[in-house]
């Protein structure tokens, strides 16, 4: 009988993100004669109707077990607070200092759990599911166990010299979600034998929602043009630079008959809907809040918008070509990588409003571009960015002793 792998899954996130759903396709399909996985996370956090991580993961038959997280003692803030003080003097003295009290009062004492649970649960690799900075911990907690340690680097990595090291130092393999995330960590200095690049990816099976019946819940007539994104409403987003765009759009189509329907939750949702009023189309803008099957709501939309400061290989913009719509993409690590500009989507430089504004337009007046930049990216997901591919990707890596 062949060995059977036996693996910590580690994420350390607080809410449900993209991440997350790459996370549960693969858990939903890979290989349980080969794996046998446990995850370990900081919080049993939700989605919007309340359905629990913990829930869904025990549906497909994968137990999870929460370390739960204390708030800051007021000494490690009082610490914090008499260190900027103290070295104000120094940006990069303030930093260290930080870091060296969150390692005090947070992490040491996740590395102490975490390396208990690894020795009672007999298991001989740790999985982490999130980026480097956010798994320090994992990297400590191996070092003493010397074991197995997968990094899945989901987003565009945040690098320090220190965490460098730590990771050439513990690292077994990190698998990055695009080549764009790849690049970043060997220009950090990240070991090139250590990497390996598994493109994020979507089930191109799964079954299609119905458009007009989307539409109708949201009050959308047919002929009415949809602008939409899908994302938590967060600063690296960018949300407020397509809103910019749309109030140059609008001011120059004013007999046009668009919405924006924008998909997801986050702490910019109060500024954005405000921004949405000063710039006078708060009547065209749609915020659904979080939801769980965004994908159908991705149904309703004529063209898609990630204006993203940064992101990993959004699934997102898969999802979007799968269903033949349009895509309008920042020049970003990981969106570039999914769209061939002109050819499979629309680029513009990160933050460059009034380019996004004049793509807005062109997407909008030109329904031969429309058709043909969706068709060639359709044809691109079906071929390079089938489910089966990451699966099997990760599960070379998983396996591989």
């Amino acid at each position: 009988m062949p060995h059977k792998s036996k693996i910590l899954l580690l994420d350390t996130g607080k809410e449900w993100g993209g991440g997350t759903n790459s996370m549960l396709e693969l858990l939903k399909r890979i290989n349980r004669d080969k794996f046998d996985i446990t995850c370990c996370f900081y919080s049993d956090y939700s989605r919007a109707e309340g359905e629990t991580i913990g829930q869904v993961l025990n549906g497909i038959g994968i137990p999870l077990i929460v370390i739960p997280q204390r708030q800051q003692p007021v000494w490690a803030k009082l610490l914090k607070e008499a260190g900027r003080s103290l070295l104000f003097f120094s940006r990069g003295a303030r930093k260290a200092f930080t870091r060296h009290v969150d390692i005090m009062w947070r992490i040491r004492p996740n590395v102490s759990k975490i390396e208990t649970l690894f020795k009672q649960g007999g298991f001989d690799t740790l999985y982490m599911n999130n980026q480097p900075g956010s798994n320090e911990e994992g990297y400590l907690a191996a070092a003493k166990l010397q074991a197995r340690l997968i990094q899945h680097c989901r987003i565009e990595p945040v690098l320090t010299p220190p965490l460098v090291k730590l990771v050439n130092a513990h690292a077994t393999k990190i698998i990055a979600v695009s080549h764009g995330v790849e690049r970043v960590l060997l220009e950090h200095g990240v070991r090139p034998e250590l990497c390996t690049t598994v493109n994020n990816a979507i089930d191109i099976h799964q079954p299609l929602p119905d458009r007009r019946a989307m539409r109708q819940r949201l009050n959308i007539d047919d002929d009415t043009f949809v602008f939409g994104s899908i994302g938590s409403l967060i600063p690296r987003k960018a949300n407020h630079h397509t809103l910019e765009a749309l109030a140059q759009f609008s001011q120059k189509h004013l007999q046009a008959k668009w919405k924006m329907v924008l998909v997801g939750e986050g702490a910019e949702r109060r500024a954005l809907t405000e921004q949405a009023r000063a710039l006078g189309i708060e009547s065209r803008v749609i915020f659904t809040g979080f939801q769980n099957t965004p994908f159908d709501y991705l149904a309703t939309f004529d063209a898609f918008i990630l204006a993203s400061k940064s992101e990993g290989l959004p699934r997102v913009v898969l999802e979007a070509m799968l269903l033949n719509i349009p895509v309008i993409g920042s020049q970003v690590t990981g969106t570039a990588e999914l769209i061939d500009h002109d050819s499979t989507g629309l680029l513009f430089p990160w933050s460059d409003v009034s380019q996004l504004a004049q793509h807005l337009d062109n997407i909008w007046s030109d329904a031969d571009l429309r058709a043909r930049l969706a068709a060639a990216a359709y044809q691109n997901v079906c071929h390079t960015y089938a489910i089966e591919n990451y699966v099997s990707g990760v599960e070379a890596v998983l396996g591989a002793h």
